[in-house]
C-alpha cells in the first residue's frame, strides 16, 4: 500500500525504492508494515510510551533523545529521534529519525539516518565546557531508572542545533521538519481503523 504521499524532499535523489539519499549521506527511507504495529502503548499514553522506548533503545545500546506525538499527514504519528554507537567504530554515533503513522492493523514509517564522519565528539565537548559536568549529564527524563546505552546529556538538545547546523543531529531535526510540512497521506491509510495500543484493539 502507498501509505504516505509527497516524501520526495528537495536535496535527495533516489537511490532505490522508497529511498534517498543526499549529498551528506542521509538516508532517508519509507516503509509499510502490513502488520499490527509494535508499539508498546497507545499514542494517547505517552508516559508509558516514552518510557518502554526509552528502555528498548538502551537494550539495544543506543540513546533516546527524543519522543512525541505529532500530527503527520492528518493522522497522529510518533517521532522519535534516537543515537546508536557507529558499528565497527570505536567512537562515532548515528542519529535516526522517523515518524511512525500506526493504524490498526499495520503502519507506515519514514526513517531519516545520519551518521559521523571525520572528528567527532566536537559538539559534545563544546557543550560540556559551556555547561559544566553537573549540568551536561543527567538523569533521563523519560525513564530515569533506565541503565545501559548511551547516556542522556545536554548536547543533544535542540537549543545547540543553530550552533552546530552541520551536525548529523541537526540534520535529522531539519529532515524531519522538512518532511513533516511536505508529507500527505494517501485517503485509503487514513480510513484504516485507528490503532489504540495493544491490548486495546477491536
Amino acid at each position: 500500500m502507498r501509505a504516505l504521499l509527497g516524501v520526495e524532499l528537495p536535496g535527495y535523489r533516489p537511490v532505490d525504492d522508497d529511498m534517498w539519499a543526499n549529498g551528506d549521506g542521509d538516508v532517508l527511507s519509507v516503509h509499510f508494515f502490513d502488520l499490527p504495529p509494535d508499539l508498546p502503548a497507545g499514542l494517547d499514553d505517552g508516559p508509558t510510551l516514552r518510557h518502554t522506548l526509552t528502555h528498548y533503545t538502551a537494550q539495544a545500546g543506543g540513546g533516546l533523545i527524543e519522543a512525541s506525538v505529532k500530527t503527520l499527514g492528518g493522522l497522529p504519528a510518533l517521532r522519535q529521534i534516537l543515537k546508536l554507537p557507529l558499528p565497527g567504530r570505536p567512537n562515532g554515533q548515528a542519529f535516526i529519525g522517523s515518524f511512525t503513522v500506526p493504524r490498526a492493523g499495520c503502519s507506515a514509517v519514514v526513517k531519516i539516518q545520519a551518521a559521523e564522519h571525520g572528528m567527532t565528539g566536537m559538539r559534545e565537548a563544546v557543550v560540556l565546557a559551556k555547561v559544566g559536568v553537573e549540568q551536561y549529564f543527567r538523569p533521563h527524563p523519560y525513564a530515569p531508572d533506565v541503565h545501559g546505552g548511551l547516556p542522556f546529556h545536554a548536547a543533544d538538545h535542540e537549543r545547540w542545533d543553530a550552533e552546530f547546523p552541520d551536525h548529523p543531529l541537526t540534520r535529522v531535526r531539519r529532515t524531519l521538519g522538512a518532511f513533516a510540512e511536505a508529507v500527505g497521506v494517501a485517503s485509503d491509510f487514513a480510513a484504516l481503523p485507528a490503532f489504540v495500543g495493544p491490548g486495546r484493539q477491536g
